[in-house]
């Protein structure tokens, strides 16, 4: 089969080397002439992802895999047409479609009647069918569900695993009608594979949901639930640290009951999916209070680490704090609403001399997103850990001469090598 994978970022490159090494001849089309460029040369355009750079090389040598910028054409020439262009909301929670409309003009120009088109980017229900459907047959000519089949099958899967969350997790199909779906399941069971899950209430493989509306709603949900779950174990961890409780041996109480599963807390999580998605949901339910309440106590989650270091240091005025990563989690080079952003904000606020560190970016790169590079050793008042990199772990006191406090983010300091100096961590009484 041939098949066009639009966006070769961390979702949809990953995808496109999928397609490719189960056989498939896979066209892979990004904006972006390095990118293309990169990946016609069989090297990887981004760090961190498990296994990508030999799948790459691979599919790249046999042929299976060639990159353009051309859209239009790649989709002329394709059966089927996987999108994973990012779609983001603005400051008021409204979606902006324009990187997604732009995409979908070009696809529909190249459209042939009995091509599949699957939406993958996460989007607010009612999408596929009443905004891209419509926009599809008016840039083509053809009928949805006619001349062409048209489905939304959600990414569920974490950069940096992506290969093995492939595998592992049920592929989620919805049609705009029957016979969409029906070429949705029987083109993913033809480009993955899957883990055997004797947990699951059905075999894993292709799941069809019987609409694209409910396959959207499908990866809101989930996505949506992970941020109410983690915006509450974020206010157990505040009011246990008033209450000299330490809330990960509460968390890990609760979870050991049956059905029970509570988040670690921390500073609120970025990338694409805890911050964006719930917030389509809204899109769609603005009446949903608990999930309005809930995107709002994790986006309080930065400012609260640095109050937490003010406790420590008194006026942060004049003093000079280090935040450890711009990564929106550890082993990940992302920074798209991560939570380094409002925590030097918050301290900027206070007066603070803010600096920046983080492994997986250059000197250059930090400077590009506004901040001033740190390097681990140089004298510092005090120091946030953001991202719980895996080199974070093997810190001590002695990597920050003069520092006389440290707010661990994310759990991941060896509290034993910060011996005299006072470190707070979230959720977890003052040492």
């Amino acid at each position: 089969m041939k098949i066009a994978v639009i966006a070769l970022g961390k979702i949809g490159l990953p995808l496109a080397v999928q397609f490719a090494n189960k056989g498939h001849q896979v066209i892979g089309c990004d904006v972006n002439q390095k990118t293309v460029d990169l990946i016609n040369a069989g090297t990887e355009p981004f760090p961190g992802e498990a296994h990508l750079q030999d799948y790459l090389s691979k599919v790249v040598k046999s042929g299976n895999l060639v990159a353009t910028t051309d859209t239009k054409d790649a989709v002329a020439k394709s059966d089927a047409v996987v999108v994973v262009v990012p779609l983001f909301v603005d400051e008021q929670g409204v979606p902006d479609f324009g990187w997604m409309d732009a995409a979908t003009e070009q696809i529909g120009a190249g459209l042939k009647p009995g091509t599949l088109v699957s939406y993958e980017t996460t989007l607010p229900v009612g999408t596929t069918r009443n905004r891209f459907a419509k926009a599809l047959e008016k840039a083509s000519g053809l009928t949805a569900g006619k001349d062409f089949k048209l489905v939304f099958s959600p990414e569920r899967v974490l950069t940096g695993r992506v290969f093995a969350d492939l595998r592992k997790y049920p592929k989620l199909v919805g049609g705009i009608d029957d016979a969409s779906a029906q070429a949705g399941v029987a083109f993913y069971e033809s480009a993955l594979d899957f883990d055997d899950r004797p947990d699951l209430t059905e075999k894993n493989g292709v799941w069809n949901l019987g609409s694209c509306e409910a396959s959207e709603m499908a990866k809101l949900a989930e996505t949506t639930y992970r941020d109410v779950n983690i915006a509450l174990a974020n206010q157990f961890a505040v009011f246990a640290e008033g209450a000299n409780i330490d809330i990960a041996k509460v968390i890990a109480a609760s979870n050991s009951q049956p059905y029970s599963h509570i988040h670690q807390p921390g500073i609120a999580v970025g990338g694409h999916c805890i911050p964006i998605y719930p917030r389509f949901y809204l899109w769609n339910d603005p009446k949903a209070t608990v999930v309005a309440a809930a995107r709002a106590a994790n986006a309080l989650m930065p400012a609260h680490a640095v109050d937490l270091l003010a406790q420590e240091l008194g006026k942060l005025a004049g003093k000079k704090v280090a935040v450890l990563g711009i990564s929106y989690r550890g082993g990940v080079k992302e920074s798209a609403f991560s939570g380094v952003f409002p925590t030097v904000a918050a301290l900027k606020e206070q007066g603070a001399t803010v600096v920046v560190n983080d492994p997986m970016y250059s000197d250059d790169e930090i400077k590009s997103l506004g901040f001033t590079p740190y390097k681990i050793g140089e004298s510092v008042d005090g120091m946030i850990l953001q991202a719980d990199h895996a080199e974070y772990k093997k810190l001590s006191s002695a990597d920050f001469p003069g520092v006389k406090a440290v707010v661990d983010g994310r759990r991941a300091l060896a509290g034993d090598k910060f011996a005299g100096i006072t470190v707070r961590v979230i959720g977890a009484p003052a040492n």
